[in-house]
């Protein structure tokens, strides 16, 4: 299957989604997220895949929502198929049989941290930031990225995290328990095949169940967040917050 903004490909027990809008910073539009969930549906069907790995090419892994896409006066429909789409993405991720590990880097931003909690483990070079600036766009964080967070820093970090849109780096996100490992850049992606190559020689079954049981001890509630999504469309001042956002960020230097 051709995609416009991925590749897939695998080797042996090892298989790869590699995000390929470098120009755009692996932003993620509507046709990303549902190319996103079609490579999770496909890699999925090969019994021979234990691990993938899901890394973006370029100066960062992703930045996210492509805002460019985002109008001033989003549409309500829109805005809830976006959501829908995202969701659909998220949790195409999360279900995989096969262990999922990120390999993180340049910016990390919103989306893109929550295509990140989607995988079962992460691995964040030295000097990666991230950032969730939903709110100061005037939307909830959707895609199921509000209970992903909870899972693994907590309810106290991730209000203040999402609440707060401050960004912060790999030192912290590891020490909030966000990541599995920081590395030096250079030996980031060698690290995370080596861990995905580490993965995929355990036992299969024992590897799914665990996975599994992890997933439903830790990841209990199952709302999107879609609703919230579109319900901040009708608050004028979540308008006005939207506005001024993509002001500041059409106005800044890509």
């Amino acid at each position: 299957m051709q995609f416009q903004t991925l590749r897939i490909d695998t080797d042996g027990p090892v298989g790869r989604i590699v995000l390929t809008r470098p120009e755009r910073m692996n932003a993620l539009d509507a046709v990303a997220l549902a190319e996103l969930a079609d490579a999770a549906e496909i890699l999925d069907g090969h019994d021979e895949v234990r691990a993938v790995v899901v890394t973006g090419e370029g100066r960062s892994f992703c930045a996210g929502f492509d805002v460019s896409t985002w109008p001033d006066e989003p549409d309500r429909a829109e805005a809830s198929r976006l959501g829908d789409l995202g969701a659909a993405m998220s949790e195409a991720i999360t279900r995989m049989r096969a262990v999922t590990v990120a390999a993180l880097h340049g910016w990390v931003v919103g989306g893109g941290v929550v295509l990140a909690l989607a995988c079962d483990l992460r691995v964040a070079a030295d000097g990666t930031r991230f950032s969730i600036p939903e709110v100061d766009l005037g939307i909830p964080l959707a895609w199921f990225g509000v209970p992903l967070l909870v899972r693994e820093v907590g309810p106290a970090v991730a209000k203040e995290l999402v609440i707060t849109c401050r960004p912060f780096d790999a030192s912290e996100a590891l020490r909030l328990g966000m990541l599995n490992r920081v590395v030096p850049p250079d030996v980031l992606l060698q690290t995370v095949e080596e861990l995905a190559q580490v993965v995929a020689g355990k036992p299969r079954v024992a590897v799914e169940v665990t996975k599994r049981h992890v997933n439903r001890a830790t990841f209990t509630d199952h709302d999107p967040g879609s609703d919230g999504l579109v319900a901040a469309l009708s608050d004028p001042e979540a308008l006005a917050a939207a506005r001024r956002y993509l002001q500041r960020m059409r106005s800044s230097p890509s």
